[in-house]
Formats: structure tokens, C-alpha cells, sequence
């Protein structure tokens, strides 16, 4: 599986970077913010160089992260109810075959027959 690259506000980044100012250690701002040390070192050197133009960029708003997750959340759900539905309906064809003298509807054998094959003998 791979990862899409996470994109931080400036805003977010510079939270973080005033946290390691407050004397917090490095890791534990990493760990808190899950944001890879080595990421959190670039970002104080950054701002400690240039304060007024570091994170310059515009970053991936809230908004837009919100509505991704959920959109994907909710394609998650409707697969959940898909396979649920298809199971449900598996299980209601198998009882309805069961009352049709055990074998399968004609209707549905019909349909898994092959164009041109006859169908089976008994």
C-alpha cells in the first residue's frame, strides 16, 4: 500500500516549531504532532533562517483533508453494505433452492449455462 505524501499548513508547522521553542524535546513534539523528527529539525532550521518567508507555501487545507476522508469513509461503508447485501442475497437464493426441490432455480441455472450448451441431464 502505498502512502500519499502528507502536506502541512503553515500554521501547522509553525505549532510545531514554537513547541520545540517551549523547551519541549524533539521527540516528543514528533511523536505528538506524528511527524517524522528529521521533518521537525528542517522546519526550525527554516524558520531560524528566514522567520518571516519560512513555510511560504499554501499546504493542504483542513477542508479539503475533511471532505477527502469523508468521501472515503463513506465508500468504505457502501463496500461494507455491498458485500453484506451480496451475502444476504446468496443466502436467501440458496433457501429459496432449498424449496425448489434442492436443486437450483431453472431460472438461475438457465443463466449460467453457456450459449449453445444444453442443459444438464437428470
Amino acid at each position: 500500500m502505498v502512502k500519499s505524501r502528507r502536506v502541512f499548513t503553515r500554521e501547522f508547522k509553525l505549532a510545531a516549531v514554537k513547541e520545540l521553542q517551549s523547551g519541549k524535546p524533539l521527540g516528543y513534539v514528533a511523536r505528538q504532532l506524528e511527524v517524522n523528527p528529521n521533518t521537525l529539525h528542517r522546519w526550525r532550521r527554516e524558520f531560524k533562517e528566514q522567520p518571516t518567508k519560512a513555510f511560504s507555501g499554501q499546504g493542504r487545507r483542513v477542508l479539503a483533508e475533511s471532505r477527502e476522508a469523508e468521501l472515503e469513509r463513506k465508500i468504505g461503508q457502501m463496500t461494507m453494505e455491498n458485500d453484506f447485501l451480496k451475502k444476504l442475497l446468496r443466502s436467501f437464493e440458496e433457501q429459496q433452492a432449498l424449496g425448489n426441490g434442492g436443486g437450483p432455480s431453472s431460472k438461475r441455472s438457465a443463466s449460467k449455462r453457456k450459449p449453445g450448451c444444453a442443459p444438464p441431464r437428470g
